[in-house]
């Protein structure tokens, strides 16, 4: 028994660990983003006058014990409250006012986007899953990913449609939470074009680990090409295996609680499927986007990501490949 628990850690511990590093460093002291740099320009202060009050510390017990060593040495009361008022008291109060000072400079800035928002998104956060609408584009919709165009500001209103969650770019912006009845907001900017790992940062429930999200940066062109894309229904010029899968969607229960633009699959419960074959992952981090991991999540998704809203599907043997090629072709 205790042979099987630490197994499981164990593989639990290198499915982590693969994640993470299939995805890119989750880091805030590499920041690309605006509001991320001031971050890490705060934590660079707080070292490094940490190390310097570190170092005086060491130096003023070393000059203590070096003191004590020596018989004749005598503090005298004067020199003692000398000490104490300027090491213990006027040098603590400068550095709590210089930090302080700057962490309201900073914090005033991450109040609003820098030159205002080019582009509105909405995100939604679910038990354990990032639903994400550009209302600009009405029926741009996805899931666990976010485009942003390079250079420009995009302003990202939070909601919760369960319980709180925290919505984090640790490399373009920090956290901002999804508090249940409640809207916030929060901005995202980057000049540097790639892909950046966003997370639920409130542990919100067994599978909070993997609500993962991606945040895709490019130039302005291509993410209007991709929102416009994203808008429109899916693709329609389908092989006869896809044709069949396609049946096989509309007809079964997955058509009950997902959306497939351009299809009669109109249901609102789980993600958006219509850009799934396109998509980073599977689960919002749990497993590859690929025909085997695909097939395991629509055959039994608790194998993947236990606890998860969407119960084993029925369906055929025969008919998975057909469903598994189709999901794949949606992009």
């Amino acid at each position: 028994m205790r042979r099987g628990r630490y197994g499981t850690a164990a593989a639990l511990a290198a499915v982590l660990l693969l994640a993470a590093c299939s995805t890119g460093e989750q880091s805030t002291l590499n920041a690309v983003g605006s509001g991320a740099r001031r971050t890490e320009g705060l934590w660079w202060l707080m070292f490094w006058i940490s190390m310097g009050v570190f170092a005086e510390v060491m130096a003023m017990l070393g000059w203590a014990l070096w003191r004590r060593r020596r018989a004749e040495a005598v503090i005298k009361g004067g020199d003692a409250l000398g000490l104490v008022t300027v090491l213990g008291v006027a040098i603590p109060l400068v550095i709590l006012v210089i930090v302080y000072g700057v962490g309201l400079r900073d914090l005033n800035a991450l109040a609003s986007a820098p030159g205002g928002a080019d582009v509105n998104v909405e995100i939604i956060g679910h038990r354990w899953w990032w639903e994400v609408h550009y209302p600009d584009r009405p029926g741009a919709v996805t899931a666990n990913e976010l485009h942003i165009p390079v250079g420009e500001s995009v302003r990202i209103t939070l909601r919760t449609a369960d319980v709180n969650h925290s919505f984090w770019v640790p490399q373009l912006m920090p956290k901002t939470d999804l508090i249940a009845g409640k809207t916030n907001q929060t901005w995202l900017h980057t000049d540097r074009a790639g892909s950046y790992r966003a997370q639920c940062a409130e542990y919100c429930g067994q599978q909070h680990a993997f609500m993962a999200l991606l945040v895709i940066a490019e130039p302005r062109a291509r993410f209007d090409g991709w929102v416009s894309a994203l808008a429109q229904p899916s693709t329609t010029t389908l092989s006869a295996a896809e044709q069949r899968g396609r049946a096989v969607f509309e007809q079964g229960s997955c058509a009950a609680c997902h959306t497939v633009r351009g299809t009669t699959a109109q249901g609102k419960v789980g993600p958006d499927l219509s850009t799934i074959g396109s998509r980073w992952s599977i689960g919002g981090g749990a497993a590859p986007n690929d025909a085997t991991h695909l097939g395991r999540w629509i055959t039994n998704s608790q194998t993947l990501k236990p606890g998860n809203a969407m119960p084993p599907q029925p369906v055929p043997t025969q008919d998975l490949p057909d469903l598994i090629a189709y999901l794949q072709s949606l992009r």
